[in-house]
């Protein structure tokens, strides 16, 4: 299925020349909901541009005043199927390419949040089937139902826990032929940030920093894991930074230099976790 995700989303820019597999919206609608109008209004004006997007967009999440936390996670097959009418109203389309549950509620069983999954494919509203932030267990019981595309997790230099044997998300999503989508691959301004701790690290200091960035996006993400079935989703809010990220494609490393041993010269292993370990669901 990983195979079919690239096939899905394989393109050129010709106005940069830098390949790139596709432009990608991932609008995590019930969240995001802003950025589904914007892109629906941009559709409409623009409807012949559609056939150049790879869209992708997710349930699970959304507001609640009742919630402490501001949020509710809830994927039931209702909540599954009202997010996507809202989600193809805003985007004033009839279909999208991907679809994500963005949390499991802890109570719902995964084979019902993947039953209404398949319907919707069935249905032609949408054409893949993601999950996010998932365990294991949970991916391979959601596969178990109909094959899983991707899964889409938190995977950057510093924060590997998928790669640990308690977790074995990645090894599990290998076995599968499930892709991984990695989010914020840049650390989500973990490094950038002044004075963050982890420029202790080798492959951290100034003068190795923009050389650790590239190599990590070039082999999207882990140099220990890279394949075609990872891709990597960095977050951008400004076109220079886009060409920016994407001219890690001309990198190249040589046999002296693999990128696995600059990795452990940084400090990192597939062991390292500078923060608390999820609890997957």
């Amino acid at each position: 299925m990983a195979v079919e995700f690239a096939a899905e989303m394989k393109a050129f820019n010709g106005s940069t020349g830098i390949p790139i597999r596709e432009r990608t919206d991932d609008t995590s609608a019930d969240i995001y909901g802003a950025s589904e109008d914007v892109l629906g209004r941009w559709f409409a004006a623009n409807p012949e541009k559609r056939k150049d997007f790879f869209l992708a967009t997710k349930f699970g999440i959304g507001p609640s005043s009742e919630s402490p936390r501001g949020y509710k996670i809830d994927s039931t097959p209702e909540c599954c199927r009202e997010a996507l009418e809202r989600s193809l109203k805003r985007l004033d389309l009839p279909y999208v390419n991907f679809y994500y549950v963005h949390r499991l509620d802890k109570v719902t069983p995964i084979e019902k949040t993947m039953e209404a999954m398949v319907q919707l494919k069935q249905e032609g509203k949408i054409k893949l089937i993601g999950l996010s932030e998932c365990s294991a267990e949970s991916l391979r019981r959601a596969h178990a139902v109909h094959p899983v595309t991707c899964v889409q997790v938190e995977y950057i230099l510093f924060y590997l826990a998928i790669e640990s044997p308690q977790v074995r998300l990645l090894e599990t999503a290998q076995e599968l032929g499930v892709g991984v989508v990695a989010y914020s691959p840049l650390g989500n301004g973990d490094i950038s940030r002044p004075g963050n701790s982890r420029r202790v690290l080798p492959g951290l200091h100034e003068k190795n920093l923009a050389k650790t960035w590239l190599l990590w996006i070039r082999f999207s993400p882990s140099p220990n894991k890279k394949g075609d079935d990872i891709f990597a989703i960095p977050g951008i809010t400004k076109i220079e930074h886009l060409e920016e990220n994407l001219r890690s494609v001309f990198v190249r490393v040589s046999e002296e230099e693999e990128p696995c041993e600059l990795c452990q010269s940084s400090g990192f292993s597939s062991g390292s976790v500078c923060r608390a370990t999820p609890i997957y669901q």
